[in-house]
């Protein structure tokens, strides 16, 4: 059973190697949700979570077994009645054991408990359809938007294609019904 916790400015550079690895596959094994065959670099460092963190409208769950660092969702108050989460990252040794479920379902409960939150957002990039399929199994839907890729922002990693786009997914959280 995970331990959770909210992350602390001084954790920076450990998320940081997380989402990394989860996103761009820096490390020996090669999870399911890396996007490496889409984006090279990096996908944040530690002084863009240091930013995020030092927000009041900002938390970072992180998810512990047995001590390690093992998952993380930024949750960000986007209004007073919905919350964007994003930075979803699982150690890829550890994808496709519900983790990954325990660690959003989590976020959302945390969300509609403390933040009286009644949707939440994702956005992610279109082309990874594996990803989009579990998002929707997770309840959440396309709203029709599209988002631009932040092309020329290196911060967010080197594009390897040139048609990228971000696609914004919503859900009702639990005990509110859709509006």
């Amino acid at each position: 059973m995970a331990e959770w916790s909210f992350a602390r400015i001084d954790e920076a550079a450990a998320l940081a190697c997380l989402v990394n690895d989860a996103y761009r596959a820096t490390g020996p094994v090669k999870g399911w949700t890396s996007e490496a065959h889409l984006l090279g670099g990096q996908r944040i460092d530690s002084n863009m979570l240091r930013e995020i963190l030092g927000r009041d409208d900002s938390r970072i769950l992180q998810a512990h077994l047995a001590d390690v660092l093992c998952g993380c969702i930024h949750l960000k108050r986007a209004s007073r009645t919905e919350v964007d989460l994003g930075l979803f990252a699982i150690r890829p040794d550890l994808q496709g054991l519900g983790l990954g479920r325990s660690v959003v379902e989590h976020a959302e409960c945390w969300a509609v408990t403390y933040w009286d939150a009644r949707h939440a957002e994702i956005t992610v990039i279109d082309l990874r359809q594996d990803l989009v399929a579990w998002y929707r199994r997770m309840g959440y839907d396309f709203t029709g938007e599209r988002r631009a890729f932040p092309y020329g922002d290196e911060r967010f990693g080197i594009p390897k294609r040139s048609d990228l786009t971000l696609a914004v997914m919503r859900k009702a959280l639990p005990g509110h019904t859709p509006s």
